[in-house]
């Protein structure tokens, strides 16, 4: 099997050999298994069911969570002359969607959110076609310990079974033990096999300054992009704060191409600003967590946290956004006294407040007084109970799973909602516990006297194995030195904006 493997490899992609873990978990599901693969950012986890897809009979469905990042892959997909692959998205006008569902024969490998999974039309579509593997991208979204829980991946398991119970193939990259728990009792997937490997990138230098009164972040971050020019991502907590601060270094730094990107922007702006950074069109990138997932940028040299981020998780998917070419690069997190405040009060806005379930339970009880369903357009309920959409999902999730809605009708009995009540502030209250938590382990990273990357991989892995002359700002390295070895050369831009244009329109396929 494994120098079949390895001639299907070179064969279908044109690599003479395996990223570590590649092999192993291909191989198991090529075997049927359940799979679920835990690998470092960067380390080529879309390999993993690429390569099955060309190998197996029938259509693989790949569920992944951000339209940048379908579109991406599908992109790279068929750079490799894979031309049997598509993305359904919310970008699709009614036609193209419908182009797609009815010739699903002609794929392969099919993309898609989780939301398009709660829809009867493409469930019925995908029902006439025998779905060989199910591989669900940023498997860390399913649970709810996790950095980036999200209510939508809760139903994946009811897509699962009404496509047939499919074998599965769960990815992530940053997975501790209790999410990976938490992973395989959400899908009902116990016998899952496991394949984890350390996280740590070894050419990436850890650096945390902390800043007296003297000098302010924004001081601070001129002084470091003026000492290098590369490709960087700086990460903020605020999407004002990163609106605010790209103003700026458009200020001071007139003659570097810098953008923001956040959650509030549109669909088609947030692809284009990420495309553009793909192509070195834009070099700097303010942006929050919103930006990065799945981002496939080889030279990505700086990536700088404004704020301190709210868990190790998320901090090491973001700085793997970096060194994707092996080359020495730099994730630095500015410290200033009373950061550590921002995300605990995150925590509090993140989940449903006492209040916003009550009022979620009223508009509930409403609507059975009035016989009417539950509007199936979450927005609408969003806007009208001034509840945050996420919250809305949540809510809705749990509330059918103890039976309070069914099929979109609510069902009032007054024992049960009281039951349903107490098990949903239990819930969040342990979720406010573990987030608080994990607020704390990113504070003692800040604060280590020890070895920045012993603590940042510590939970992930048993031993880190980076020189010391590459490790971290605690043991001694020198970010003036890092930045003399790093490469001097700037990749040149290839692309007019005029052929920006025309990739961009080919990507959404409509015309200029």
């Amino acid at each position: 099997m494994s120098d079949y493997l390895t001639k299907q490899l070179q064969r279908y992609f044109r690599y003479d050999s395996f990223r570590p873990g590649q092999k192993e978990i291909i191989g198991d599901v090529l075997k049927g298994c359940d799979v679920l693969g835990i690998l470092p950012t960067g380390s080529g986890k879309s390999l993993c069911y690429q390569l099955p897809s060309r190998l197996l009979s029938d259509l693989t469905v790949v569920v992944s969570p951000l339209i940048s990042l379908m579109v991406d892959q599908v992109r790279e997909t068929k750079a490799f002359h894979f031309k049997e692959v598509a993305a359904l998205h919310s970008l699709l006008s009614y036609e193209e969607r419908t182009d797609i569902l009815t010739n699903l024969h002609r794929y392969k490998i099919v993309y898609l959110s989780p939301e398009l999974l709660q829809n009867r039309q493409i469930i019925g579509a995908l029902k006439k076609r025998k779905v060989s593997l199910f591989v669900i991208d940023e498997a860390h979204c399913i649970s709810q310990w996790g950095h980036d829980f999200r209510p939508d991946y809760l139903r994946l398991k009811l897509a699962i079974d009404l496509l047939g119970n499919p074998p599965l193939l769960a990815l992530s990259g940053t997975v501790t033990a209790e999410i990976e728990q938490d992973i395989l009792e959400q899908l009902e997937r116990p016998a899952m096999k496991v394949h984890r490997y350390p996280l740590e990138q070894k050419n990436i230098a850890l650096v945390v300054e902390k800043l007296k009164r003297n000098k302010t972040k924004d001081e601070r971050l001129v002084e470091i992009l003026r000492q290098k020019d590369v490709p960087t991502i700086i990460y903020f907590s605020s999407k004002q704060r990163a609106e605010e601060t790209a103003r700026l270094l458009k200020e001071q730094l007139p003659d570097r191409e810098i953008a923001y990107y956040h959650g509030d922007l549109d669909p088609e702006s947030r692809l284009k600003i990420q495309q553009q950074f793909l192509y070195d069109q834009v070099e700097i990138i303010c942006a929050t967590s919103a930006f990065g997932m799945g981002i496939n940028k080889p030279n990505i040299r700086l990536v700088i946290h404004y704020h301190m981020p709210p868990d190790k998780e998320s901090f090491i998917q973001e700085i793997g956004r970096a060194a994707r070419d092996g080359k020495e690069s730099v994730s630095i997190l500015l410290f200033e006294e009373g950061d550590q405040q921002l995300p605990f009060k995150l925590i509090e806005s993140e989940l449903p407040t006492e209040q916003e379930i009550r009022k979620f339970l009223d508009f509930l009880y409403i609507l059975h007084e009035r016989n009417e369903p539950l509007p199936k357009d979450y927005v609408h309920v969003s806007e009208m109970l001034h509840i945050h959409e996420t919250k809305i999902k949540l809510l809705k999730f749990h509330f059918e799973t103890h039976g309070i809605i069914e099929d979109n009708k609510v069902c009032f009995d007054e024992a049960s909602w009281k039951r349903t009540m107490a098990k949903i502030r239990q819930l969040i209250d342990a979720r406010k516990r573990v987030k608080q938590k994990n607020v704390m382990n990113m504070l003692h990273y800040v604060h280590s006297e020890h070895c920045l990357r012993q603590e940042l991989y510590k939970g992930f892995q048993r031993r880190t194995e980076t020189e010391k002359a590459n490790c971290c700002s605690v043991c001694g390295l020198s970010l003036p030195d890092v930045f003399k070895r790093m490469d001097e050369t700037k990749k040149p831009k290839t692309h007019p904006e005029k052929s920006w244009k025309q990739r961009l329109a080919k990507l959404l396929e409509v015309g200029e």
